[in-house]
């Protein structure tokens, strides 16, 4: 089992900008210190950043500090992390493609023939 552990403390000035300009998943795992399994992030690493970003999304950075910022956006990453962990990406469906793939069909609608001649 190959994991990436972090090498140092989370570098937090421009922590938000820093994570928009990151330009891989390893990227940002490196930039927030948060170690890793490599085959977990090879499998679901989309499924990840996209759990992260949901979870992002509930929270206000408002008026906080850099340092508090980063601090936030790592325990996000570690726990949309730990979704993956120890389930699949088919469990969590986390895109609309695969949400749509389990909902029930839309029922037909019906179109009499005569409408369709008119």
């Amino acid at each position: 089992m190959m994991t990436c552990a972090p090498e140092n403390a989370v570098i937090s000035d421009n922590i938000l900008v820093k994570l928009k300009a990151s330009s891989s998943a390893e990227d940002i795992f490196k930039l927030l210190d948060v170690g890793y399994d490599a085959k977990v992030l090879n499998v679901a690493r989309l499924h990840i950043l996209k759990r992260m970003g949901q979870y992002l999304a509930n929270e206000d950075f408002a008026g906080m500090s850099d340092s508090i910022v980063a601090a936030r956006c790592k325990a996000v990453l570690e726990r949309a992390y730990e979704d993956f962990v120890t389930s699949s990406p088919l469990q969590h469906r986390v895109f609309k493609v695969l949400k749509d793939a389990v909902a029930p069909p839309k029922p037909a609608t019906f179109v009499p023939f005569d409408t369709l001649l008119k």
